[in-house]
């Protein structure tokens, strides 16, 4: 394009000077086009860089990319499947099916996975951006996008595929506007995907800022949702206040989901919604004290997700293929869940405190509370914070499955953590408990093991960052998982007493661990 503009322009140019020209000659010519020539090229870049700046400037992309090598090793991995049944005349009895407990001890010695996370971010208008952000993150040598269904871990959904290994697929972890002062007032609308994970107080140990709005220790999910938020500090006269109306859909319960052979099981399905407060009380950029309170409504047995279903648990549900005496146990049959109840409500609650001082030192806590409200109604993996009972008919066959009880069940949660400057970078020790009940919404954070916060039980980690420089930095350090219950991360199922599944006193459908630990290094580079 350019060089027919230069032909175009020179042919205008040099005509009229041969017209009027007595004898112009070769040399004249050409001296006339070189320095229109240059006359040109100067022009065309002076118009370049305003335009590619401008194009740019559109939108404005960053990210960081971590490779991570793991070190996991399970200790006293208990696997004893069975349910219970409802024997007319003799009521609910537990039914094993298996042998017995089957108890032993579980090493992944080497584990390598890859993060990538592109974020994006636009300018729309004086008071009105967008932002987003793309992320993959996979362990080397798999992209089956799914993983074998033993613990709730591995289970793949709409709301944990940014902190669960997926394979190379690049996937939206967050794509909204914030339309800030709304007509003039200190109101402001965000719409979209939300910014709902690594939400504080996780960000020290990740060390970047605040990346999510909601309280990290009881909230780490993606969602797609609505922020209503208002800025109260001229109204209260303290500093950094903010409350904000969150809203979202967490499960569609009919559109791809079967809802057209409007069947038993579809008309027991509901949308689930998510609502609540997330109000920063005080933030001065040193001290922030932050309240959460959130409901999700209408929760059923399981959100939409894919998984690999297990050979071993095929076994208990259904003859093992065979041909001429081969076991096929190696294949597994990839599944896309539907669940097929509504089995309760869920409250959470949480107030978190941070503090960072001058001299670098960090220190924090949060207290948090869960409560699951059960309707008494159950899915194959039972109802919410409660077992599933089947009943069978005269000829062996599944009758129906109801809920053990509907019980109000109350969880809490405590996360304590310091972080204190050391030569090289920075030092950090962290501690959360979980009691029986303890369901927070943290299943993406990408622990490798599960997430830490939502431990039925005690998790420590210790940790040492090293700067590197002010793009890159290695983090090493271990996380110690002590379980005392069973199911952690899951509302639905009854949390069983590890101690009571290794005695055959109490059974689970999915393996169940003692003790786990994982030593990792991470090293981050930000662009």
């Amino acid at each position: 394009m350019k060089k027919s503009i230069l032909v175009l322009l020179t042919i205008l140019l040099v005509v009229p000077n041969m017209l009027l020209a007595a004898t112009p000659t070769i040399e004249d010519l050409q001296k006339q086009i070189s320095d229109i020539a240059k006359e040109l090229d100067e022009l065309s870049n002076r118009v370049d860089k305003p335009e590619r700046h401008a194009a740019l400037d559109r939108i404005n992309f960053y990210g960081d990319l971590r490779n991570t090598v793991d070190s996991v090793h399970y200790k006293n991995l208990v696997y004893s499947p069975g349910i219970k049944m409802n024997y007319p005349g003799a009521g609910i009895i537990n039914v094993p099916m298996s042998a017995g407990p089957k108890e032993s001890d579980l090493n992944n010695d080497v584990l390598y996975t890859t993060r990538l996370r592109l974020g994006m971010k636009a300018k729309i208008a004086e008071n009105m951006d967008f932002s987003g952000r793309l992320t993959m993150y996979k362990n080397w040598g798999d992209s089956t996008t799914t993983k074998v269904f033993d613990s709730w871990n591995a289970f793949t959904m709409d709301g944990t595929d940014s902190g669960s290994t997926s394979g190379d697929w690049l996937r939206v972890e967050r794509a909204f506007f914030d339309w800030r002062d709304i007509g003039g007032s200190n109101f402001y609308l965000s719409i979209g995907r939300r910014p709902s994970t690594y939400g504080p107080p996780t960000n020290f140990r990740e060390n970047e800022l605040r990346g999510g709005t909601p309280s990290g220790h009881l909230v780490n999910f993606n969602f797609d949702g609505v922020t209503i938020g208002y800025h109260l500090s001229e109204l209260t006269g303290v500093e950094g206040q903010t409350v904000r109306f969150c809203y979202g859909q967490g499960f569609e319960s009919e559109l791809g989901n079967g809802s057209l052979f409007n069947d038993d099981i579809t008309k027991n399905l509901e949308d689930t919604h998510l609502g609540g407060f997330n109000i920063d009380v005080f933030n001065d950029g040193q001290t922030f004290v932050q309240a959460t309170l959130f409901r999700a409504q209408n929760v059923v047995d399981g959100f939409k997700g894919s998984f690999a279903f297990p050979a071993q648990m095929m076994a208990q549900f259904a003859p093992t293929i065979n041909q001429d005496g081969q076991n096929f146990e190696n294949m597994n049959f990839e599944v896309r869940y539907t669940p097929t109840t509504v089995i309760g409500d869920i409250n959470l609650a949480a107030l978190g405190f941070s503090r960072e001082e001058d001299n670098g030192f960090v220190w924090f806590g949060s207290l948090a509370w869960t409560q699951l409200n059960p309707n008494g109604k159950a899915g194959m993996f039972g109802g919410m914070g409660t077992s599933a009972v089947y009943t069978f008919d005269g000829d062996g066959n599944i009758d129906s499955i109801t809920a053990e009880d509907d019980k109000t069940q109350n969880g809490y949660g405590v996360y304590v953590g310091i972080q204190v400057p050391a030569p090289m970078g920075k030092f950090g020790l962290e501690y959360n408990y979980g009691s029986q009940y303890w369901t927070p919404f943290t299943q993406a954070q990408d622990d490798v093991v599960g997430s830490k916060l939502a431990t039925r039980g005690h998790a420590g980690e210790a940790y040492y960052i090293f700067d590197i420089n002010s793009n890159a930095f290695l983090r090493i350090g271990a996380i110690y998982y002590d379980y005392q219950y069973s199911g952690s991360g899951s509302p639905v199922g009854k949390p069983e007493k590890v101690s009571d599944i290794q005695d055959g006193k109490a059974y689970s459908l999915l393996p169940v661990a003692d003790t786990a630990w994982d030593a990792y290094a991470k090293l981050t580079m930000k662009f």
